[in-house]
């Protein structure tokens, strides 16, 4: 956790300010006790009433000092800890940005969205409360035990022995609750892992009759941190009890042994009176501090795991010295093996070919052939394993990620959409587009007519996901977000999927005038989507099958023949 501390250097004013500030309440809280003594002694006992007003006021205004004090305190360290938060956050959020699709397999989204939320929380809840009790605990502590000593020290030795038995009753509970929280921790990933599924995909849950089933997944693992959770706040919840017993106890035995003191002359009512407030006030920064101790290893535990996500690194980096390409985006594969992490076998074996601007290539293939991992390699979404991937005459690996998703409109095999309106989404990969493009965009697309349909046209709202629009006109929303952005490199990783066959083939006539001076790599399952590409690409088990025009194909290729076999009649391949 401590190594999180330095995303505080920007507020060291703040802490300073409120450290100072809870130091100054400290010291009014141990000034009270002592001017209570006083107005007993010498006002009460001795009927100096003037005594009393003149300590009593003096009394008020150190009281009000110290509220101030503490007003200021939890001013200054809520604005560090939650400043903190916040950079914390950014800097988490920014580095997962930056992360390859491998180290996302790696955490998961529900994992590293309660890294970003729940675990940042902690720690700051944590540190908010760490800024107040690292000056108060100790100074209200060592200062009532010192306080005590001055007004008796025979006295004051019940509370020098309580001290170190409360400090170990606190160090055995923190030891028994410490486990518990990583595993609560991770049970809250569990938890929103199963929520998160269901949430998303409540539409196969009810058609499939699964929402039993899946109230049943989801009460385990709320069960499951339910019952980690009550364990935690049964150990916790013999903490106070315990403590409160013990001073009692040493309250009692303050009054009895005080009693005869005074009995004896050996002291003053006042001082009994400073002495067993004093012991409460040290029972206080006890209480307080192990409210430290308790809360401390949970965010030990949420920091651990937000360390996790800043120390690892993106595999896929920029280079020191990038290389600027060409200005043409001819695409060339160069003797390609891909290998997912952990992967007995490659899911692409020694994939040569070049794609050119003006051309459009086409890959097809059976499921599970790599048509998605292809088009995956050319953004760096993965590195390649073995050879080359050039655009422009330059490998990928030597651009910046930046300059090579410049050039690049990516049309996704699942198409994506985020809230705004539908203007917002088209201009998504170019914000300063003009109107006419987005239009023009969109009637290339075939979105234009049923955009036009809706209530605002393009200032219509896009829900969540894009869940107020059907899965074909969300596909071609998506290729207008790529026309809008006029890149030197269309990628359309199975977009026209969702597309009936005439919209499919008015799309890609209009594409084909839109991407004249383009490269156009298109992936589908379609024979109709290719057929008309100026170079088909058959892929099968990772490994290019042939490659050729749809008539050289079917006159060459068995594995191309059987898959338009498939899908078309005698009378339409002929």
């Amino acid at each position: 956790m401590l190594k999180l501390l330095r995303f505080l250097k920007p507020y060291r004013a703040l802490v300073l300010l409120g450290l100072l500030f809870i130091f100054l309440q400290s010291l009014t809280e141990l000034f009270l006790p002592t001017l209570m003594s006083d107005i007993v002694d010498h006002g009460v006992v001795d009927g100096n009433t003037p005594y009393i007003w003149r300590i009593g006021g003096l009394m008020l205004l150190v009281a009000l000092g110290g509220a101030a004090c503490s007003v200021g305190g939890s001013y200054f360290s809520a604005k560090a800890a939650a400043g903190f938060g916040k950079d914390l956050r950014s800097r988490l959020f920014s580095h997962v940005t930056q992360f390859s699709l491998n180290e996302f397999d790696q955490f998961g989204t529900a994992s590293l969205i309660t890294r970003t939320t729940n675990d940042i929380t902690q720690v700051q809840q944590v540190l908010t409360m760490m800024m107040r009790v690292m000056v108060m605990a100790p100074m209200m502590c060592i200062g009532g035990i010192a306080m005590s000593i001055y007004k008796d020290p025979s006295l004051s030795l019940i509370i020098v022995a309580i001290v170190p038995v409360l400090g170990l009753v606190i160090l055995a509970v923190v030891a028994k609750g410490v486990p518990l929280f990583k595993a609560m921790q991770t049970k809250l990933d569990k938890l929103n892992l199963v929520l998160r599924e269901n949430l998303t995909g409540i539409r196969v849950i009810r058609s499939f009759n699964r929402t039993a089933h899946e109230q049943a997944r989801f009460n385990e693992a709320n069960g499951s941190l339910t019952d980690t959770s009550i364990r935690v706040n049964r150990i916790l919840g013999a903490l106070m009890p315990v403590m409160m017993l013990m001073m009692n106890f040493a309250g009692i035995a303050i009054v009895w042994f005080g009693g005869l003191r005074i009995q004896s002359g050996a002291m003053e009512v006042g001082d009994l009176i400073a002495v067993v407030q004093y012991s409460w006030q040290i029972m206080f920064s006890l209480i307080f501090a192990s409210m430290m101790f308790v809360m401390v290893p949970r965010a030990s535990a949420s920091a651990v795991r937000i360390r996790e996500v800043l120390n690892m690194k993106p595999e896929i980096r920029d280079p020191e010295a990038p290389k600027r390409p060409a200005a043409q985006g001819t695409v060339e594969f160069d003797n390609v093996t891909f290998r997912y992490p952990g992967a007995e076998m490659p899911a692409l074996s020694g994939i040569s070919f070049t794609a050119g601007p003006g051309e459009v290539t086409a890959v097809i293939g059976g499921t599970g052939s790599g048509k998605s991992t292809l088009v995956s390699l050319i953004p760096r979404f993965y590195d390649v394993t073995g050879g080359q991937i050039r655009i422009g005459g330059v490998d990928v690996r030597e651009m910046t990620q930046e300059q090579l998703h410049s050039m690049i409109g990516l049309v996704p095999q699942k198409a994506v959409l985020f809230t705004g309106t539908v203007a917002d989404n088209l201009r998504f990969g170019k914000e300063d587009a003009a109107e006419e493009d987005v239009h023009h965009a969109a009637k290339t697309a075939q979105a234009f007519d049923f955009v036009s349909e809706m209530q605002d046209g393009f200032d219509s709202p896009i829900a969540q996901g894009g869940s107020n629009v059907s899965g074909g006109q969300k596909q071609r929303l998506s290729i207008a977000r790529a026309l809008v952005r006029k890149p030197l490199i269309y990628l359309f990783d199975d977009s026209f999927s969702a597309l009936d066959f005439k919209t499919d083939a008015k799309l890609r006539e209009a594409l084909r005038s839109e991407t004249t001076e383009a490269t156009v790599i298109i992936v589908a399952q379609r024979v109709s989507t290719v057929m008309d590409a100026d170079r088909i690409i058959v892929l099968d088990n990772g490994e290019i099958a042939g490659i050729g025009t749809h008539r050289e194909l079917l006159e060459s290729n068995p594995i191309y023949r059987e898959i338009v076999a498939s899908q078309l009649s005698e009378e339409e391949i002929a």
